[in-house]
């Protein structure tokens, strides 16, 4: 015999009503786990708006894990002086984000 779906108002999952877009997207990612994949995946994404183009164009590699930013640079006088520079990058970044994202850069 067939079984038919029976929807129990009291059991259910959404709430009445109309969401806006807006507090959709911010209840999803405002869970802390989906908030710190996304700020990671955001500073990945917008590497070039963050340092530039000269310094992205040279950069092969952009990554955070653990709050630690990878980075692969192909030229060896651009990788230099962004060691110098470290504590800039990640002020800029940590701006960017105006969230304390990144505490250290590493080279690979």
């Amino acid at each position: 015999m067939a079984q038919y779906y029976k929807f129990d108002k009291e059991r259910a999952s959404r709430k009445p009503g109309i969401t806006p877009l807006k507090e959709a997207i911010e209840q999803v990612f405002g869970r802390p786990h989906m908030k710190k994949g996304f700020e990671e995946s955001y500073v990945t994404a917008h590497w070039a708006k963050i340092m530039g183009h000269p310094i992205s164009s040279r950069t092969q590699k952009v990554y955070v894990r653990d709050r630690i930013l990878f980075l692969q640079i192909e030229s060896a006088p651009l990788r230099n002086e962004l060691v110098h520079a470290k504590k800039k990058i990640i002020e800029l970044i940590n701006r960017e984000m105006n969230v304390e994202l990144v505490e250290d850069v590493v080279f690979i």
